[in-house]
């Protein structure tokens, strides 16, 4: 017996078909058009999902550039959510780069020029004082994933105003096509808190809140407005923290860390892929990371998120606390990260410290391991992670700035994986 269940539809007509939840376009059967007052409003030939994405796809693929295709896509996504998906399925490997990075990028910096039909809920400190009504108005009831950013560290690209909203909807479309998770269940959400870029602020088609970025007590009160709202409206929901600034990722995560279900992705979800990655490369050598000395380039939340993981492995596999920090090196701008240093982050404290076996980059300077440098530490490297480099964002826009292809023709260790 079928598990299916009918479906109560509270619309019809016009609004049906602007509903893109719903719509199933010119799939919608002879009685489906009756029933739901259809008859008339599209062409008359009923056709299968598979005709409907043969039909987008040959559209797709009459664009030339990425950014178009972004935007048709988009424009799907926003119409017939049943046929996006089915047509990013069917073509996964192709569409992914387009929906998603390095493509979105280039979304988030033209989002106001680009802008076409709404999704999920922008959130703006200009309204701080209605923010349980703007929960109210999402047209999802059921929201089970939330991804929220305020837009202020946007892959690499840094400040991008309500532009960021490209990446809580990019990477919910992501979780659907790749995770299973129904549409109807994930809310892409903006904290509009101003912007510090002045490039936005002088666009007479920016859309969002034209004032400086709120910080401090300020924007630490905001933030947690939204937090009790969404625990009131979604009590139950995950709460994914996405692309905020270092100095304020850490702190909200552990501050709301035990108070709802939530994670920071740069923060755990790149330190989890990262920590498995050096795990399995340690075990391709026969070897534990407990074993392992390991140097960072670049001490921001990403690197350090990835360190704190490394630590709690090293714990697992036998070390205590201190014996697993004494192996892990972080190095910034102005050098090892030691306790003689003044002005670090409250995150960067516990690893302070005193060779290495194991390079990991998160740091977006261009030609950093420049390839003299790649050569000379290959030499007293036990482990390599990857035969060429890899950046654990993979934002392949932005890496083509950095010179990587210096570490990927360098990079040789003496015992490569």
């Amino acid at each position: 017996m079928s598990n299916k269940r009918p479906l109560y539809i509270p619309v019809a007509g016009p609004a049906l078909l602007e509903t893109p939840l719903l719509n199933k376009g010119s799939a919608f059967s002879a009685e489906e058009r009756n029933s739901f007052n259809l008859t008339g409003l599209l062409p008359h030939n009923i056709e299968t999902i598979e005709e409907q994405s043969l039909r987008a796809y040959h559209q797709l693929r009459s664009f030339t550039s990425d950014m178009d295709k972004h935007i048709y896509l988009r424009n799907i996504q926003d119409t017939n959510e049943t046929l996006f998906y089915h047509l990013v399925e069917q073509h996964i490997e192709e569409i992914m780069p387009l929906i998603y990075t390095p493509t979105v990028g280039q979304a988030c910096e033209k989002f106001s020029q680009i802008y076409r039909r709404k999704r999920g809920l922008f959130v703006s400190y200009a309204e701080r004082h209605q923010i349980d009504d703007i929960l109210q108005n999402a047209t999802k009831q059921n929201v089970k994933v939330i991804v929220v950013t305020d837009g202020e560290r946007i892959l690499g690209l840094g400040d991008q105003g309500i532009g960021g909203m490209g990446i809580p909807i990019g990477k919910l479309s992501l979780y659907t096509a790749c995770g299973g998770i129904s549409p109807a269940y994930c809310l892409p959400i903006l904290l509009d808190v101003g912007t510090n870029n002045q490039q936005l602020l002088d666009d007479p088609m920016y859309m969002g809140w034209r004032n400086p970025r709120i910080s401090g007590d300020e924007y630490n009160e905001f933030v947690d407005l939204f937090i009790q709202a969404v625990k009131r409206r979604w009590p139950e929901a995950l709460l994914q923290f996405e692309d905020f600034a270092q100095e304020n990722a850490t702190p909200l995560l552990n501050k709301y860390r035990d108070q709802l279900c939530c994670f920071n992705d740069d923060i755990q979800g790149t330190a989890a892929v990262s920590v498995g990655t050096l795990i399995a490369a340690c075990l391709n050598k026969g070897q534990k990371l407990s074993e392992q000395k390991i140097a960072f380039l670049g001490a921001g939340s990403a690197g350090c998120g990835i360190a704190e993981h490394i630590v709690r492995q090293m714990q697992r596999e036998g070390l205590t606390e201190a014996q697993a920090r004494s192996q892990v090196f972080m190095v910034d701008r102005y050098g090892l990260l030691t306790d003689s240093m003044t002005e670090l982050q409250k995150f960067q404290v516990p690893l302070v410290q005193k060779n290495q076996t194991l390079r990991i980059g998160t740091r977006a300077t261009s030609s950093v391991w420049h390839k003299s440098f790649s050569k000379a530490v290959s030499r007293y490297c036990s482990v390599s992670v990857a035969k060429r480099s890899v950046y654990p964002r993979g934002h392949r826009s932005v890496m083509r700035q950095y010179g990587t292809s210096n570490c990927i023709t360098a990079v040789k260790p003496n015992n490569s994986c």
